[in-house]
């Protein structure tokens, strides 16, 4: 009888399949990238998802995200995502945490994550994911700027220190350097953001459209599935 995995299993082989139901990963920020990227891991086989997001669905999110329809506004993000995992896979585990990062947080529910992906926007709580990954040995990809901009087929995966361009990325690396904090891979673009994220003093919400965040998210999740499969 074909199972769901199926034509996933020889692809990669089940010995890679088996590795991805058993793998934990841990996705944070279930936005137009974070939950492009839990749709592809769900589909893909990993078996135990971790989802974070403290926000609900609002209209707004309609043009760019998977979990985004008039019937879910007003909803948990974390929770329409499991129920949309489930609904994909009905054995997988899935952890649904809706939760603030702030700089205080323990982060305890990355302990025991295979992978981590960061598809946040917070600087702070960005390089306080990456600190703690960094400094318990546990495997994360974070997701730079991805609002203002086209062209989807400039993203690309590298280490934080050869990006250059995207205004996030530089802060990043800039908090990253001061904390002696080396060797963290990350999704960025070559492209110049098409709106100035800044007008004066008061900061504005980077502009989006359907095409482009969800091509990043695909992209965190080829990246770890490979990663975790050794692919």
């Amino acid at each position: 009888m074909e199972h769901i995995f199926e034509r996933t299993e020889r692809l990669i082989g089940t010995e890679a399949l088996n590795i991805l139901k058993n793998s934990k990963v841990c996705v944070v920020g279930v936005g137009g990238v974070g939950s492009h990227c839990i749709e592809a891991l769900a589909r893909s086989g990993v078996g135990r998802l971790a989802i974070v997001d403290s926000d609900v669905v609002a209209p707004s999110n309609i043009n760019r995200q998977i979990i985004a329809l008039h019937s879910t506004v007003g909803k948990n993000k974390v929770d329409v995502m499991k129920e949309r995992i489930f609904d994909i896979n009905p054995n997988a585990q899935v952890e649904a945490l809706c939760r603030f990062i702030t700089k205080e947080d323990p982060l305890d529910f990355l302990q025991g994550c295979d992978y981590v992906v960061d598809a946040i926007d917070n600087v702070t709580a960005k390089i306080h994911i990456i600190e703690y990954c960094k400094q318990n040995n546990i495997n994360i990809i974070s997701s730079m700027g991805t609002g203002n901009k086209l062209r989807p087929d400039l993203f690309y995966i590298d280490d934080i220190k050869k990006t250059s361009i995207c205004p996030l990325a530089k802060v990043v690396r800039r908090e990253l350097k001061s904390r002696n904090i080396e060797n963290v891979k990350v999704l960025c673009s070559k492209e110049t953001p098409k709106v100035d994220p800044l007008s004066g003093s008061e900061k504005r919400t980077p502009a989006s459209i359907s095409f482009v965040p969800p091509v990043a998210g695909y992209m965190l999740a080829g990246e770890v599935i490979r990663d975790l499969c050794g692919l």
